[in-house]
């Protein structure tokens, strides 16, 4: 599906099958890093401060991804002491189950061996390297094509180190080995959407890359998405060390908090809701919604998430406010100060839209806020996210 056709399914309320479940590679030996890896597994490898996959983690729980399947192999004991400190660098509840395969198997044998885990469709990646764009588009984008797999692509502009991708309109036609050349070209993010017609062409040891993808490409089941954004791979020593300094200052965003009111009204997204949230997602900025409707109101409904992760949009985190008028304008100071903390936003770099009540509670909070007035919400989320982003 393309064109026109994609552009009017990201514009309704249709529900199409989004991945909220990722599994993720963790089993690789690392050799690249030499004695760094000898006891811990590549994506454990500490970077700014918490290993490289809580990170990763924490990102994917932002565009609804609740559960979490890690394919372990090497130090696989490691994994597991890593699942048991998740809660401290994870802001959401997240599922994590970890599947070892008996004996090094390849990237779509670990995947064979976890095929009865997997949701359909499932997000796929790479434990060592991540990509900081707005994953939603992704999602949206591979549930509008009819395919097997899709897979995340990146333009780069030095491939020397990268094998490429040949595209026909939104279907991958070659892989092509990276030849050591400084050219430009497409590559892999390592980052994929399968449905489960996946399954049936893995076998217990098997390669992803070498066996599988190939094959899907002849068959024409594999498409792509061409998306910009920070590219982070740790797989080479001063790769990894980069990481460690960049990822702190572009994974810790600035935040801007939606009041319940302005996005929802009578059950549904108000005009210009979806494309504001959207906004905020491509700047690379976290959106939160703060629920400050009457006691009796109804949790926010899944579907209405769902519609918006169709839409290519996904609200980072939420929270509900509860008790009378006065108790929620309290409760909401609480709960905005507590989110920003929980995903580590500095107060400065926070702004809240919303009624008066939530205004209030913004600043009780010390969150510059602003009363929403008749008008275009997108238009005053776009310069608000520009000062965000320059404060320091």
């Amino acid at each position: 599906m393309r064109g026109r056709e994609a552009d009017d399914l990201l514009r309704s309320n249709t529900l199409v099958k989004i991945p909220r479940q990722c599994a993720v590679l963790v089993g690789g030996l690392g050799t690249r890093l030499g004695s760094l890896t000898a006891d811990t597994p590549k994506p454990l490898l500490d970077c700014g401060g918490r290993p490289f996959l809580a990170w990763v983690l924490r990102e994917l729980t932002r565009f609804g991804i609740d559960e979490v399947i890690l394919l372990a192999g090497h130090k696989s004991d490691r994994v597991e002491g890593f699942c048991s400190e998740l809660s401290t660098w994870v802001p959401k509840s997240l599922s994590v189950t970890v599947s070892v395969e008996p004996s090094p198997a390849g990237t779509g044998g670990a995947l064979w061996h976890a095929r009865h885990l997997l949701r359909d469709p499932f997000l796929l990646i790479n434990g060592d390297s991540w990509f900081d764009t707005n994953l939603a588009r992704f999602f949206s984008a591979a549930a509008a094509q009819d395919a097997i797999g899709s897979v995340l692509l990146r333009q780069m502009e030095d491939c020397a180190r990268y094998g490429t991708a040949e595209i026909e309109g939104d279907r991958i036609v070659a892989f092509r080995e990276k030849t050591g050349g400084a050219a430009p070209g497409l590559i892999s993010c390592g980052i994929y959407v399968f449905d489960h017609r996946l399954l049936s062409q893995l076998s217990p040891e098997c390669s992803l890359e070498k066996d599988i993808l190939p094959t899907l490409v002849s068959q024409r089941q594999l498409t792509s998405s061409v998306l910009e954004g920070f590219f982070i791979d740790i797989g080479i020593p001063s790769d990894y060390l980069r990481a460690g300094q960049d990822l702190p200052k572009r994974l810790l965003r600035p935040a801007i908090s939606f009041d319940r009111d302005v996005l929802i009204g009578n059950g549904n997204w108000i005009k210009g809701a979806k494309e504001a949230v959207r906004m905020v997602n491509d700047a690379g900025a976290h959106a939160f919604l703060i629920d400050g409707g009457a006691p009796d109101a109804a949790p926010l409904p899944d579907n209405l998430l769902r519609q918006l992760l169709s839409f290519g949009a996904a609200i980072d985190d939420l929270r509900p406010a509860e008790g009378t008028p006065n108790a929620r304008r309290e409760t909401a100071a609480g709960m905005i100060s507590d989110m920003l903390n929980r995903w580590n936003v500095a107060h400065r770099r926070a702004a809240l839209i919303g009624g008066p009540d939530i205004v209030q509670a913004g600043d009780a909070a010390g969150v510059e806020s602003h009363l929403l007035a008749a008008g275009s919400l997108p238009e005053l989320v776009e310069p608000l996210i520009n000062r965000l982003h320059e404060a320091s």
